[in-house]
């Protein structure tokens, strides 16, 4: 499956547009606590154990995406959009959307 963050895919022309499809991941504020107790490679501020849990739950959100793309007959995702929020008590979520389409190449 083409996944891009651009509203179109250089060298293939889409043919249907199906639908605005979504991943997302829920990680809760005590995982990054239990990280933070155990983080001895902190340097220069950054923690590799917590940059490694958002990229898991982009990697989740994304595959779920993907799956619902699958869903709808697509074989490309265009205009890829991640957030990540906070939520109520300290949850934090990671949100993948798109726009599921039918691509065929030039």
């Amino acid at each position: 499956m083409l996944i891009t963050t651009t509203n179109s895919l250089e060298g293939y022309k889409i043919e249907n547009y199906l639908g605005v499809v979504s991943g997302e991941t829920i990680i809760g504020a005590n995982v990054f606590k239990d990280f933070f107790a155990s983080i001895t490679d902190i340097v220069g501020g950054r923690s590799s154990a917590y940059e490694r849990v958002l990229r898991e739950a982009k990697a989740t959100a994304m595959t779920e995406m993907e799956m619902q793309a699958r869903s709808f007959g697509a074989n490309a995702i265009v205009g890829i959009d991640l957030d990540y929020e906070t939520i109520r008590d300290g949850m934090l979520m990671v949100t993948a959307s798109g726009t599921a389409v039918k691509v065929e190449k030039l």
